[in-house]
């Protein structure tokens, strides 16, 4: 049974249509859906280099980005096929080739907690203060 006042192909829209009757409302919406979805797509991006969820979260921004904006959701396919295909080629090689990947995934780690002085943050629970664990942009000297 529809509703007197919506038209019955309108109906199925949702609580979505309510902001596309005034444009106003609705570049505000769409500008909150930008905001927040690039800001989601800025983090997963950083965190892509390090252990946990930071494809999930790029894929996540995108997918946000994606409900307004139509060439976020042709980036998210694409971004879909392509980290299919590197997980796949990734599988294929010799533990050699993934070993490799893992160090290299390692040193990023390691040179940003250099950067980011957590190796001297860590030695000062120890009592270690030894001069070469402080980040040159973040250390105390």
């Amino acid at each position: 049974m529809t509703k007197p006042d919506v038209k019955p192909e309108e109906e199925h829209k949702g609580w979505r249509h309510w902001f596309h009757r005034n444009p106003a409302l609705n570049l505000a919406y769409r500008i909150g859906v930008g905001v927040i979805g690039g800001l989601v797509l800025i983090a997963g991006i950083i965190m892509i280099p390090y252990p946990g969820p930071g494809w999930l979260v790029v894929f996540a921004g995108l997918a946000i980005l994606a409900t307004e904006f139509e060439w976020a959701g042709r980036v998210l396919k694409f971004a879909k096929r392509y980290y299919d295909r590197w997980v796949e080629w990734l599988k294929r090689q010799p533990s050699w080739v993934r070993g490799l990947v893992m160090a290299g995934v390692c040193a990023i780690v390691l040179v940003t907690c250099y950067f980011l002085n957590v190796f001297a943050l860590v030695g000062g629970w120890f009592g270690l203060e030894w001069s070469w664990l402080q980040s040159p942009i973040f250390g105390s000297r």
